[in-house]
């Protein structure tokens, strides 16, 4: 496989930038950590890369509201780098926190200067939740998520509600195969209603927990998948004995792949 390599963006509030690149490093790629500072005074250190990741955290301690702050840096002063990357064909991967910034970013729609359609807004019962839920792909399109079906994974957020403005913004979401991950119970096949807490942790529309772009090469999702890399993170490892590939590692080594 040729030499892969990832860009892990971190800025003030970032937490999960080591256990992001350890777990890109895992399926194969090479990554470097670049501060948002960095990456505004010099654009074009983002052509040396093929993934950009943008990791969990608080950026800015979330202090205008999650993801808020670094949107608008890059929106104002990156939205050429970032098209140029997009444009290229490249891979952009969003994590809670990083999730939150792409949403806020406009890069989840094909006009990103147009009104959103979509956002991440608090949960339903107002507070923080951390926990492991079961996840299902809904969508053929995600480069991250192919050959998946369900997934189990740990979520750790605040503000990880999925809401899409109206119905007609839906339908366009689901024709064009956005939404790519949604909250499930296992043991039932489902049909898009929406499910209870805790299986739906903070109330998202239609359950999503990520979304991908039309060309299914930019991924957000809320779950964090660089958690679950090792059989030995699942909180039931030693009685289960575990001996299947971890859930978070496909996400990562399917973005290493891609380029193969």
């Amino acid at each position: 496989m040729a030499n892969v390599t990832a860009l892990i963006l971190r800025s003030p509030g970032t937490n999960c930038n080591d256990e992001t690149q350890f777990a890109f490093e895992l399926a194969g790629a090479s990554c470097e950590q670049v501060h948002i500072n960095q990456f505004l005074e010099q654009p074009k250190i983002a052509q040396k890369f093929q993934i950009l990741c943008i990791p969990g955290g608080f950026s800015y301690g979330d202090d205008v509201g999650a993801g808020r702050i670094m949107a608008a840096q890059m929106r104002q002063r990156l939205a050429e780098a970032l098209q140029q990357f997009r444009d290229a064909g490249k891979l952009m991967l969003g994590i809670c926190n990083g999730f939150q910034v792409l949403m806020n970013s406009g890069l989840f729609d094909e006009n990103p200067t147009s009104e959103r359609s979509v956002t991440l807004t608090w949960n339903n019962n107002g507070r923080y939740e951390a926990r492991w839920v079961n996840l299902k792909t809904k969508t053929d399109s995600c480069v991250f998520l192919r050959d998946t079906d369900l997934m189990y994974l740990p979520i750790a957020h605040a503000e990880g509600k999925f809401v899409v403005r109206d119905e007609t913004a839906l339908n366009s979401l689901a024709q064009n195969g956005q939404l790519a991950l949604a909250y499930c119970d296992p043991s039932q096949n489902g049909n898009g209603a929406l499910l209870p807490f805790p299986i739906n942790p903070n109330g998202s529309d239609q359950n999503i927990a990520g979304i991908c772009d039309p060309t299914g090469r930019i991924f957000g999702l809320m779950p964090h998948p660089e958690r679950f890399v090792d059989p030995t993170h699942h909180p039931r490892w030693t009685r289960q004995g575990l001996d299947t590939k971890p859930d978070g590692r496909v996400i990562f080594e399917n973005a290493v792949s891609y380029f193969a």
